[in-house]
């Protein structure tokens, strides 16, 4: 984290800048067996797709809100930092009927459709597949994202003050949720550079954001994220601590 970092996507650039290839976010779903691992370029060149997509296929402006009706998996990660990017609010499960977008995963699919605006829906499948055809009112993410740029550029200057992020009611903007990811690391045992976090945490509240994403990418860190943990028993789990040189945990 940078003196002048002030919104989210402005940490992810930080991270750029310093070191590209480190990993940044390992996801690992136990229902699936998944494991996909993300370095900081990677994760990088997904949110710039993302924010591309956001901003030039929704033609999303700054002030919109996009519902995010999504676990914590890496794909909602990557759709945090592209709504940081472009400005819009992330409503994590938040009402669709007040939404400008709805972005949903599995389960959801119903819930969105009360959003008037366009809706984009992810399989949350391993390797982000797309759909055989997706569900009734929705465009697929995974067939349209491939297509947006590999680098971003906002159409206007992202405000640090203004609305970012709306989790389990509360309002923070870009500024204060990087404020706080910075704050919450010590409590978290995250140190600085090299810190690895495995969280657990849903992405319904603000500390399984904060463990989940934010604060290790505020301190240089990054963050093992698992879905469906409570599948492996103590000595999976002690093996993939050892194996994924975790530091801090979060469950």
């Amino acid at each position: 984290m940078n003196a002048t970092d002030r919104t989210p996507a402005d940490l992810l650039r930080s991270a750029l800048a310093a070191d590209p290839a480190r990993p940044l976010v390992t996801f690992y779903d136990d229902a699936t067996g998944e494991r996909v691992e993300l370095s900081v370029a990677t994760f990088a060149n997904w949110v710039a797709k993302t924010a591309n997509l956001i901003q030039d296929g929704l033609s999303a402006e700054p002030g919109d809100r996009v519902a995010l009706l999504l676990p914590a998996h890496w794909q909602t990660a990557v759709w945090l930092l592209a709504c940081s990017s472009v400005g819009v609010l992330a409503d994590m499960d938040g009402d669709p009927a007040w939404a400008d977008f709805v972005v949903a995963g599995p389960g959801r699919f119903e819930d969105g459709l009360a959003c008037r605006g366009e809706r984009y829906a992810l399989s949350l499948a391993p390797l982000g597949r797309r759909f055989p055809s997706p569900p009734e009112g929705y465009a697929d993410y995974a067939v349209d994202v491939p297509s947006h740029g590999d680098r971003f550029t906002p159409y206007a200057p992202v405000d640090p003050e203004a609305p970012a992020l709306i989790v389990a009611g509360a309002e923070y903007t870009a500024a204060e949720v990087v404020e706080r990811a910075a704050g919450d690391a010590p409590g978290l045992d995250l140190t600085g550079p090299g810190s690895r976090i495995l969280s657990a945490l849903p992405y319904d509240t603000w500390e399984g954001l904060s463990a989940g994403l934010y604060a290790p990418l505020a301190i240089g860190g990054s963050v093992v994220l698992c879905r469906n943990l409570d599948r492996l028993d103590g000595e999976s789990l002690a093996k993939r601590i050892e194996a994924e040189r975790v530091t801090a945990t979060a469950r």
